[in-house]
């Protein structure tokens, strides 16, 4: 084990002096603890480390059907209190859509549009939530199938609207987790995230604040995980002025029903 050890610390010792933009990544599921942190302090030295634990609570809370997700408001909430114990990376991996486990879609629970505005509600919560995405291949055209290393990807559904709502919803994400600073500055510092509503059970609904580097750079994320629309919902933010809205998932031309704030 120390020879192991010994190995992974000089690995990412020498990755890291020698290619300034590299950066290292453990698809790690044990408890092993300090994956991503620096060698000096006792840890592996990896740039990231797969959360495990988000993926299977996340998955678990949305399979459920909306009006039993009251009683399981824990599974969100539990990621939140180790997502800064190393510099993580949210996966929703190869593993996950393989073997009788179906794909992300075919987990979704309810008839097809409510699959369809839960994938895109869980996408969205999923790139407003600290830590590095990764989704795998299919899963941003919302492949109904499980993958295969026999056959090509399912291109046709593109021709699908629902198929292609999502897939440009994942391009709108992409953009803005770039764009943002508050999205991705500080996405592995406790300093970056503050809830702002976390214990709405009743109605299924999240709210926190991202916090970049400037006084100035905030996003404030809200989920909504039922079907049913809350109007005039107060999250308690303190800033005081109008909030410009960056992206709603169930805008239509995502496939959703566009109820929205109206871009403010």
């Amino acid at each position: 084990m120390s020879s192991a050890i010994a190995f992974l610390r000089q690995l990412n010792t020498e990755v890291f002096g020698r290619h300034a933009q590299a950066t290292t990544i453990a698809e790690e599921s044990t408890a092993w603890p300090q994956v991503s942190r620096p060698i000096e302090g006792g840890g592996l030295g990896f740039g990231y480390k797969w959360n495990m634990g988000w993926m299977h609570d996340t998955l678990a809370y949305i399979s459920k059907d909306p009006i039993y997700r009251r009683h399981h408001h824990g599974d969100i909430l539990f990621g939140l209190h180790y997502a800064f114990a190393e510099n993580f990376v949210l996966p929703l991996s190869h593993d996950e859509v393989v073997h009788g486990k179906r794909s992300i879609l075919g987990r979704m629970p309810g008839d097809d549009w409510q699959r369809f505005a839960n994938l895109r509600a869980y996408y969205g919560f999923m790139y407003g939530h600290p830590g590095k995405k990764l989704l795998f291949m299919g899963n941003e055209l919302a492949q109904e199938n499980e993958w295969s290393h026999e056959r090509s990807l399912d291109w046709h559904l593109l021709d699908r609207p629902r198929h292609a709502g999502v897939q440009a919803l994942i391009r709108d994400l992409n953009r803005l987790y770039r764009s943002v600073p508050a999205l991705h500055e500080l996405d592995c510092e406790e300093g970056g995230f503050e809830w702002l509503a976390m214990h709405d059970a009743d109605r299924s609904i999240f709210a926190w604040m991202r916090k970049g580097r400037g006084p100035r750079a905030r996003c404030v994320v809200v989920v909504n995980f039922t079907p049913q629309v809350y109007r005039d919902y107060g999250s308690g933010c303190r800033f005081v002025g109008r909030w410009r809205e960056v992206l709603n998932t169930d805008a239509a031309i995502y496939g959703g029903s566009n109820v929205g704030n109206g871009g403010r």
